[in-house]
């Protein structure tokens, strides 16, 4: 794991920290780099006959707390907002729909990874063949649907949200972390 994403200020270092960032864009490209961060190594850890065990923790705070919390954001409020902005020649309902429904079947795949690295951290064992096949499956799939998100989501959101639309994705960002008081507070100071 790179530095920056070990030290990146947020609680238990598991996503980037919407308080420090200006455009809530940005805040979801890190998330997604961290993401892909976390899919490189569970595909490591798939493919070695004795993985290093050492980043089980990290992995399995993303998979627990900043993963669901990405996907609310992008439900929440970055979709509709795209819903609202985009073009009919843009098609995104289609691609929406598509990535709501990754997000959909991703969730019993997320409790099942997290229960993997459990029984992985709690045993201090290497996956065995099925575990495996489960983990570089999970990671194969949540790459192709970030593949998705930053080639077309991201580059939509950035032309057709407003500014007034980034600040409402922001708000939704820092609320959800329970940051809105804290922002609000700074704000007054």
């Amino acid at each position: 794991m790179g530095k920056a994403a070990q030290d990146d200020g947020s609680p238990g270092g598991v996503g980037a920290d919407p308080a420090r960032l200006g455009n809530p864009l940005d805040l979801l490209l890190q998330d997604h780099l961290f993401e892909r961060e976390i899919c490189a190594k569970l595909g490591r850890m798939a493919s070695a006959d004795n993985p290093d065990l050492a980043d089980l923790p990290l992995m399995l705070g993303f998979l627990r707390f900043a993963r669901p919390l990405h996907h609310e954001d992008e439900e929440a409020d970055l979709f509709p907002l795209l819903r609202r902005r985009c073009l009919p020649e843009d098609e995104i309902d289609r691609a929406i729909a598509r990535l709501t429904g990754d997000h959909d079947a991703a969730r019993p795949e997320t409790r099942r990874t997290i229960a993997i690295l459990e029984r992985i951290e709690a045993g201090g064992r290497a996956p065995d063949a099925d575990e495996r096949r489960a983990l570089a499956d999970y990671a194969a799939r949540t790459e192709r649907h970030l593949t998705l998100e930053n080639a077309v989501i991201l580059p939509l959101a950035r032309s057709r949200l407003t500014p007034a639309d980034l600040e409402t994705l922001r708000r939704g960002m820092l609320a959800r972390r329970g940051l809105d008081r804290v922002m609000e507070k700074d704000d007054a100071e």
